[in-house]
């Protein structure tokens, strides 16, 4: 009798390595003049948290935390996310102290006062146009 025939092996397709767990990600889910709108998840147990991107420029104030975001090779709008320097925690305490009256701060100082009533006298009137009335 014949041989029996064998079907030759069929090439299983490449799995894509995908991490055991998700971690930080992103999705960018829009774009305008005032930065990246992101989604935003932490891990698998944490909500979805919506924020706006915008890039460091030198001399501008941070505000919030500073990430890195690395595009995933799977979904060209997905990135893995890493926080490079957390957002300050909030305090109770006001980091300006608050005003302890109403109207104008005070920023007379009393070597202040001194050199004005040297220069403008400290009687009303003792000025020196008063004084030097008479020089012309």
């Amino acid at each position: 009798m014949g041989k029996k025939m064998t079907s030759p092996k069929r090439a299983q397709p490449a799995k894509q390595e995908r991490p055991s767990t998700i971690g930080d990600i992103a999705v960018v889910w829009g774009r305008n003049e005032n930065g990246l709108y992101i989604l935003r998840r932490r891990t698998e147990e944490a909500p979805l948290e919506a924020g706006l991107l915008h890039p460091l420029v030198e001399g501008r104030p941070i505000n919030g935390e500073v990430i890195s975001m690395r595009r995933r090779g799977d979904l060209p709008f997905l990135f893995d996310v890493r926080t490079e320097v957390a957002a300050p925690e909030p305090t109770d305490q006001p980091t300006e102290p608050s005003p302890s009256g109403h109207g104008p701060s005070q920023v007379a100082t009393e070597s202040y006062r001194r050199g004005w009533d040297a220069i403008w006298g400290s009687e009303p009137g003792a000025g020196p146009a008063r004084r030097n009335r008479n020089l012309n």
